[in-house]
């Protein structure tokens, strides 16, 4: 019987080359052009409410054009109005409409503006 001759491969040891890690948990990433702003205080809800229905105000105006012609066309046909109550109906969906493009062109002209 001929021995089988096999080579022996030595086992390699984990090489622990100066691979950059991809992350380190223990610190904060960082993102290139990005500069957090300390904040000097905290906003209330009325204070970022405010800010936001003056940057763009025909927000709020929507979602009260919205909740109102659905109010309305809700009492309407629990009176039994149907010809009123669809017509309620569809102003809503028009208020939803323009609520939805008011935001639209919020964050458009928001992303244009110029940094400060």
């Amino acid at each position: 019987m001929a021995a089988a001759t096999t080579a022996a491969v030595p086992e390699r040891a984990p090489e622990t080359s100066s691979v950059p890690v991809p992350f380190d948990f223990s610190k904060p990433p960082v993102i290139e052009g990005f500069n957090p702003l300390p904040r000097s205080k905290d906003e209330t809800f009325k204070e970022k409410f405010m800010r936001k229905t003056k940057e763009n105000p025909f927000v709020p105006i929507g979602c009260l054009g919205t909740a109102g012609a659905l109010i309305y066309g809700l009492r309407a046909f629990h009176q039994g109005k149907t010809r009123q109550s669809q017509l309620l109906m569809r102003g809503r969906i028009f208020a939803q409409g323009f609520t939805v493009v008011a935001i639209i062109v919020g964050v458009f002209t928001t992303a244009i503006k110029p940094k400060q």
